[in-house]
């Protein structure tokens, strides 16, 4: 690999002095909201982006401000646990510092938005506060560690929750850069001389090639779409239940780019079989493997995904296994049945309870009539059962007894959060991106226009008595994919202001892409197309059909049956009636 033909973002991390940079003295900089365009590429290191409200952009430019900047926090949380104690400290965070509310995120976690410069310390060390972080929960490193939604179901359940903290506390940077910045620890680096190498012991000075994410899932479900992955692991058991060991997976990735057929979104592979006590091993392996192989000049085809198709899934294991000392071995049966949570009531192996709320796009707040953000503090200040995030971004009220049960629901009313609400599947279903105001990536609106687009929509299904069919809906503002709308069988993705792509026929176990099936479409014109797929998928399925096998059968779209076919064999309708 020439010097002169690396991305622009490997010379910055070689710069960096191990993430430094100079955001220390951006901070302090109070004559902009900003900071510089290289350390906000190094803050993502951190856990936070620079953004501004693109809403105001306009008004700003016309009175020669400039843009209203501002941060987004993303807290590390492997698999998504956390105290009540935690959720009051977070909920207390997003009333002071940000925008009064808290962000569930398809990461597992909580973003907070709206922290300006000047409060950046202060959200960093409340964080701290709470006995967390926000250290490699974005940038080019394995973020935040996703596990099946609730670790209190069964034994099996709480290894898969202790493998994603394992994974994610052995593969976090070692740099002291974080702790320097943030929490005014004792400097180790004298910024003057090159990093030292060894402070990064996996990762190096460079890092890797583009951001990392891992997954642990537990048969039947696959609420993490384990295929959606850059290295997953499947929980495997035997006859009588106990956890034998983990399938692993390798090459999912959702990013794209709008025009480019070389991009793509990928299912990821099965990989082979480890035991627990291999797990972690395994994972640090397949990291230094793609921190050596992965693209570093071309940040569009830098994933894992590229690497594999690039190299060949077979010469990736043989150069995995001889960096292990030992070999894999063959995955085992299993199967997965859904990627969605169990919205409602579940009782653990223990008899305690566990409540799911579907949370609309993963943003707790206060509207009229519906005062989600001060019932779940009010319900955390006398509950110490402890909360869960889900990777669809939903909250798990958790380790509930039978006495504190009736409390919780009495509060939950009292705020006019009823249990069971009359959601329609396709809303259960349904996630969005943040994309505008705040995302830069963002092309459309996702999370301020799919509720509208989903309660239009819920009149056709209601028409075909289909309104409590489960049908998975995701929408993103931009083709990077962070709602995973590729592994929908309704995907919409942001390409103009007020237009999108269409994309059917994925699985509804999250083991097939969809297939691009409109282009270029406002609402009108996406309600005009899916409600006669609706109709006929009403009277024409077979028993136990979901609807992304429907419209594969029924000749809508053709079957995506691997990533780098994904721009293939497409029959597109046409973009007016």
């Amino acid at each position: 690999m020439s010097e002169d033909k690396r991305a622009k973002n490997e010379l910055i991390k070689e710069s960096s002095h191990q993430l430094r940079g100079t955001i220390a003295q951006g901070l302090a900089d109070v004559s902009t909201g900003a900071i510089s365009e290289d350390d906000s590429q190094l803050t993502k290191f951190h856990g936070t982006y620079l953004q501004d409200d693109r809403d105001v952009r306009g008004e700003r430019a016309k009175k020669k401000l400039e843009k209203a900047y501002s941060f987004m926090i993303r807290v590390r949380l492997p698999g998504g646990v956390t105290t009540s104690k935690q959720w009051l400290q977070l909920d207390a965070i997003a009333g002071t510092y940000a925008n009064h509310a808290l962000r569930l995120t398809t990461r597992q976690t909580f973003q907070f938005h709206g922290v300006i410069k000047t409060n950046m310390k202060r959200t960093m060390q409340a964080i701290n506060a709470a006995v967390l972080d926000t250290l490699a929960a974005c940038g080019d490193v394995n973020r935040n560690v996703l596990a099946t939604g609730n670790p209190n179901l069964s034994k099996v359940h709480a290894a898969a929750h202790q493998l994603a903290v394992d994974v994610s506390e052995h593969l976090l940077p070692k740099t002291g850069a974080y702790h320097e910045i943030w929490l005014d620890g004792e400097q180790v680096s004298d910024a003057s001389r090159p990093a030292k190498t060894d402070e990064e012991p996996i990762y190096g000075k460079h890092y890797l090639p583009r951001k990392f994410k891992i997954v642990i899932a537990v048969p039947p479900s696959n609420d993490v779409d384990i295929y959606a992955h850059d290295l997953g692991y499947i929980a495997i058991t035997d006859d009588k239940g106990k956890l034998v060991g983990w399938n692993i997976t390798v090459g999912g990735g959702m990013g794209m780019t709008h025009g480019d057929p070389d991009t793509f979104p990928r299912t990821a592979d099965l990989f082979g079989f480890c035991t627990t006590e291999q797990a972690v091993d395994v994972a640090e392996k397949i990291v230094t493997v793609q921190r050596d192989w992965g693209n570093r000049e071309n940040r569009k085809r830098a994933r894992l995904k590229y690497t594999i198709e690039d190299r060949g899934l077979d010469n990736f294991r043989a150069e995995v296994e001889k960096r292990l000392g030992y070999k894999l071995g063959e995955p085992r049966p299993f199967e997965f049945t859904s990627t969605g949570d169990v919205i409602g009531w579940q009782q653990g192996a223990d008899k305690k309870w566990h409540l799911t709320l579907f949370v609309e796009n993963g943003r707790i707040k206060d509207k009229p009539g519906w005062r989600l953000r001060t019932a779940l503090r009010e319900i955390a200040e006398i509950h110490p059962g402890g909360f869960l995030v889900t990777a669809n971004q939903n909250v798990i009220i958790s380790n509930i007894t039978a006495k504190t049960k009736p409390k919780i629901e009495a509060l939950l009313a009292e705020h006019g959060i009823v249990i069971g609400s009359d959601f329609s599947g396709l809303r259960r279903n349904s996630m969005a991106c943040v994309a505008l105001p705040t995302c830069g990536l963002a092309l459309a609106e996702s999370e301020r226009f799919l509720p509208e687009l989903v309660t239009a929509l819920e009149e056709s299904l209601e028409k075909a008595g289909l309104r409590d069919d489960d049908i998975v809906i995701r929408m993103t503002g931009c083709p990077n994919g962070c709602a995973r709308p590729y592994l929908a069988e309704i995907g919409l993705v942001g390409r103009n202001p007020g237009l999108y792509n269409l994309y059917l026929g994925a699985a509804f176990n999250g083991d097939r892409l969809n297939k691009l099936y409109a282009e270029d479409i406002d609402k009108d014109r996406i309600i005009g197309l899916l409600d006669p797929i609706f109709a006929r998928y009403a009277k024409e399925r077979e028993d136990g059909e979901h609807f992304g096998d429907f419209v594969i059968r029924a000749g809508y779209v053709k079957a995506t049956t691997a990533g780098n076919r994904f721009h293939a064999d497409l029959d597109l309708v046409k973009t007016a009636s």
